[in-house]
């Protein structure tokens, strides 16, 4: 069982979706995974969205020209995901598992972005077969951006992944640490509870 289901139960779409919709409407920009995705990789290219949620970064993505898949294990996320844009493809699937030839998806997206501490929430144990899968669906050169947290302050749960792990485990997949930021604004990296991580598949 995931660190997610743990923490929520499965049935949290509802309230994680409200919780964004108040920042909005507070004023609060909400598109800044979207954002620094688009700066590395121009539309229309083809984004899967890896623990995707509520679809809040895809959706967003997918207004500004990409070809966007969504792809998360939880149910109540994906409910509101599809309410919110029936007409964009998301799939429910583990993603230590996930093969998008399952679903008639073809692979080789540019760009895989896993936002959301979507890797420390992960089911202990499997954030190297994660990442590999993750990595088996780019085509060469593309990119996996993974943004989260590193410490008890930035985390809902126990800090679980450190970034020499995760390094490791993108390094196993063939994939090559090529920037790291401290947050979704592009600031650059020097230590801290939070990173955001670009990683390049090998040509």
């Amino acid at each position: 069982m995931s660190r997610w289901r743990d923490l929520t139960g499965g049935v949290s779409g509802r309230e994680y979706a409200a919780r964004f919709e108040a920042l909005a409407r507070g004023g609060k920009d909400v598109h800044g995974e979207a954002a620094f995705c688009a700066a590395l990789v121009p539309a229309p290219a083809r984004v899967l969205d890896a623990g995707c949620g509520t679809g809040r970064v895809m959706i967003r993505l997918a207004e500004l020209g990409y070809d966007c898949v969504g792809v998360d294990l939880d149910a109540s996320m994906l409910e509101v995901a599809r309410a919110q844009a029936p007409g964009l493809p998301w799939l429910r699937a583990d993603l230590a598992e996930f093969d998008p030839a399952r679903f008639g998806v073809a692979a080789g997206f540019d760009l895989v972005v896993a936002a959301g501490n979507v890797l420390p929430l992960l089911a202990p144990g499997t954030e190297a077969a994660v990442v590999g899968r993750l990595a088996a669906t780019l085509r060469p050169g593309g990119l996996l951006v993974a943004g989260f947290g590193l410490d008890a302050a930035h985390l809902p749960v126990p800090p679980a992944t450190t970034l020499p792990e995760y390094d490791a485990c993108c390094d196993a997949a063939g994939l090559a640490l090529v920037d790291r930021c401290a947050t979704w604004d592009g600031a650059p990296y020097a230590g801290g509870g939070y990173a955001v991580s670009v990683h390049r598949l090998a040509v």
